[in-house]
């Protein structure tokens, strides 16, 4: 038990990791809350910083939630993996070291994919750039793949997977609230990276 208690704290503690705020300081002097959508995640590290930061924190916040995911493993429990990897997630969107301003739980639910489906994590992964491709918006194509995800884990029958992806969805859509509402207003911003002018 008290190593379970253990994994689960290291787990929220490893998805407190401020990513994006400490590349942003250290390597920018740039505290990226105050630009952009203020998010710490690595959309708004993209936009504020550039591609180089914004791919080091997508990776970092992605390895966040393989790294917790994996701690049962290295640890030697029997805890569920996509228990740890949910409380690293719940770290990442309210961060103890970022005053509780954190991310949209994008990347790291990904990196739990990562951990404990490494073949769904993949198809999330071309499915997620496709969309972006064509919708040229990371918000919405990160709500489409995970409903796409949702749907995929259905064929599974793997009950902890399903419930898990769920509720990481249902994260992901509800930290996306005002990105929806500027979908719909049509005032939410485009990517450039895939545009072969810039």
């Amino acid at each position: 038990m008290a190593v379970n208690v253990l994994i689960l704290l290291l787990a929220y503690l490893l998805g407190s990791i401020p990513s994006g705020l400490i590349v942003g300081k250290l390597f920018y002097k740039t505290d990226i809350r105050e630009h952009g959508s203020g998010n710490l995640g690595g959309t708004n590290t993209f936009r504020t910083l550039g591609v180089k930061a914004g791919v080091a924190v997508t990776l970092a916040d992605i390895l966040k939630g393989t790294l917790a995911a994996s701690l049962p493993l290295l640890l030697g429990s029997e805890l569920h993996m996509l228990l740890a990897g949910i409380f690293a997630v719940i770290g990442h969107m309210y961060p103890v070291f970022a005053g509780f301003r954190g991310g949209k739980a994008v990347a790291t639910s990904g990196g739990i994919l990562l951990a404990y489906a490494p073949l769904l994590f993949l198809f999330i992964l071309v499915f997620f750039l496709v969309s972006l491709y064509i919708t040229k918006m990371v918000s919405l194509s990160s709500m489409l793949t995970s409903a796409a995800t949702f749907i995929l884990s259905l064929f599974t029958r793997d009950v902890p997977l399903i419930i898990v992806v769920t509720l990481l969805a249902a994260f992901v859509i509800y930290r996306h609230r005002a990105n929806i509402r500027r979908i719909r207003n049509k005032t939410e911003p485009k990517v450039k990276w895939f545009d072969k002018k810039k």
